[in-house]
Formats: C-alpha cells, structure tokens, sequence
C-alpha cells in the first residue's frame, strides 16, 4: 500500500509518499480502508518532533478518518461497515489496523468526507463548550483561529449554548467566515486585540477565552475577567514565553489544559459524544465548510497549506485511488 511517511523530524519537506506494508490486524482489530484522512496541527508537530509519534522510522502521522472494513478479527464489525476514529494512529496510509474500542460506525447517510472532516475537531469543540467550560447563556466567549475548522465549530456550539461569541482571526477574508459561523463579533489580530475585547466588554473582559494558539496565552489572560476561565488546547502558534502563572492565581482565575483525547477514555464516550455530534449535524444547529482536500500523495502541499495559515476549515488528506 502506499503511505505519506517521513524518517527524519523537520519542515514538510521530510515528507515521503512511498510503498509500506499493509498492517497486520490483530485480534480485537479491523482493517479499515481508508476514504478520507484528517490532517492536524497535531500531526505537525509530531512532523517537527515537538510531539512524541507512535511507531518507528519511517513513521506515519495522523490520527483521523474514515473508511471501509475489508477485514475483521473483532466481534463487533464485520467487513463492509462504514467507520470513522479521531484517535488512531497511523491514519495517512491507505490501509490502517484500528481497535475495535476506537470506532465509531457511520451510517449510510454520514458522508465519509464530512465524519473525517468533524470527528475530531467537532468533538473538541463539544468537550470544550460542555465540559471543559460548560458555556451558559449570557456568557461572552472569546474564541481564538475563529477561521479555522475548530474555531467555526466551536463558535456553533457556544452559540447553541446561548453565548455572546466573540472571534479572532487574521484577515478581513476571513472575518466574513467568521461571522458566517455566527460570531456576534469579529476582531483582527492585526488590530491591538486586547483593547478591542475588553471594549466589546466595557472594560470587564470575557467569562471563558479559548486559546488555540498558545503563543497568545498571555494576551488571552489580560482580556478575560476576574475569576473568569482561561483554556488553552493547542499550541498552533507555539509555547508562551512570557506567561506567569502568578497573574491567575493574583485575578482568580481559573486554567483549563487538555485535550480531545481524556475524553475519549471508553466506547461508550465515543458513541455517545458521536451520536450527539452528528445529531446536531443532521438538524443543522452546526454545519462544517467544505474541506479543503490534497491527494495523499500532495502531502507536502498539504502540510504547508495548513502552516502557512491558508485553512479556512479542515484539510483532508485523500488517497490517490479515490481523489
């Protein structure tokens, strides 16, 4: 089969489309097929080696899609079923070896690119905005990369929730995504952003701040409120160098950490947050923008697009047979 690999940590450039061996399946595993692959800031940083990466060289990223069982040692899949996983190794190849625990069945009317499109970015925006911040209505929320696939869906679901929504993005092309999406409003980051928040807020700053980015932690602080709540969940832009955990503890305000990945602990969870995922999807209280796609074997091209800050929703990975 063919796998977009690379054997050396760096720029996208270390990115290899090569022959590998189909993966073996073990008991309580299927081989899925793959119809459609997410592509991540994560598998980014796993690309650099700012993340640890599964396996050995030459590794495969990605941990995102869905696909086709053409073959099953496990009791509850059988081949033919159509599933989707947000957290399975190995996911840029054409074939992937996943626990049985990890998928989530699609059903005929789920889109394969549409479940590798929102699995895992809708599914952070829903742990994010009900449990990590159960947003409430009356909150004002600031949510960073507003523009990109997360940040229009997590703008959706803090909406759903009651909450006034505040978006950061980058550019005037893509504030208009931004409000598309629902924000009540939008603020450049070219614009002093901080300034502009806290006048949206006359002065008070925001109930929870949904940073993303990372690098702008310190920023995020000085704009939400006094015992307010303060998330951070990625780190797209890179660590802070300047922040002091002093200055939450001085306002009492609270820090939220984790990821997508301690709340997906069991089978159930992954049905359950899936089903009311798609829920939402199929009465259109969300909607994802189409996604951008690369053959699997456009890799670099990829992985460039998403760096370089040209997203404007998810990037899909598509194996060349199916492009």
């Amino acid at each position: 089969m063919k796998a977009l690999t690379f054997s050396d940590f760096g720029a996208a450039d270390v990115l290899e489309y090569r022959s590998v061996p189909v993966p073996d399946v073990n008991d309580g595993e299927v081989l899925v097929q793959m119809h459609a692959i997410g592509l991540n800031y994560a598998d980014i940083h796993r690309r650099t080696g700012a993340v640890a990466i599964q396996g050995k060289a030459p590794f495969i990223n990605g941990y995102e899609g869905a696909g086709v069982v053409v073959h099953a040692r496990a009791s509850g899949f059988s081949v033919g079923d159509r599933v989707g996983f947000a957290d399975a190794p190995f996911a840029n190849a054409e074939y992937v070896a996943v626990p049985e625990t990890k998928l989530i069945p699609l059903g005929k009317e789920v889109d394969m690119e549409l479940a590798a499109t929102v699995l895992l970015q809708g599914l952070t925006a829903q742990y994010l905005s009900m449990d990590t911040h159960p947003v409430q209505p009356g909150d004002t929320i600031l949510v960073h990369a507003a523009a990109g696939g997360a940040g229009q869906l997590l703008v959706q679901y803090c909406k759903l929730h009651g909450a006034r929504v505040i978006g950061l993005t980058r550019s005037p092309e893509k504030a208009d995504i931004v409000s598309n999406a629902g924000a009540d409003h939008v603020v450049l980051l070219d614009h002093d952003w901080v300034s502009e928040v806290l006048s949206l807020t006359e002065g008070r700053g925001v109930d929870a701040a949904f940073d993303s980015v990372g690098s702008t932690l310190t920023q995020s602080l000085a704009a939400t409120r006094d015992k307010g709540h303060l998330i951070t969940y990625g780190t797209a832009g890179g660590y802070p160098s300047d922040f002091d955990i002093k200055d939450l503890m001085t306002r009492g305000i609270r820090l939220g950490v984790g990821e997508l990945w301690n709340h997906l602990n069991s089978r159930d969870e992954r049905l359950s947050r899936a089903r009311e995922l798609f829920s939402r999807l199929e009465r259109g209280q969300i909607k994802a923008r189409p996604p951008t796609r690369f053959k699997l074997s456009e890799g670099r091209a990829a992985h460039h697009h998403l760096e370089q800050g040209k997203s404007t929703g998810k990037v899909l990975l598509i194996p060349n047979a199916r492009f």
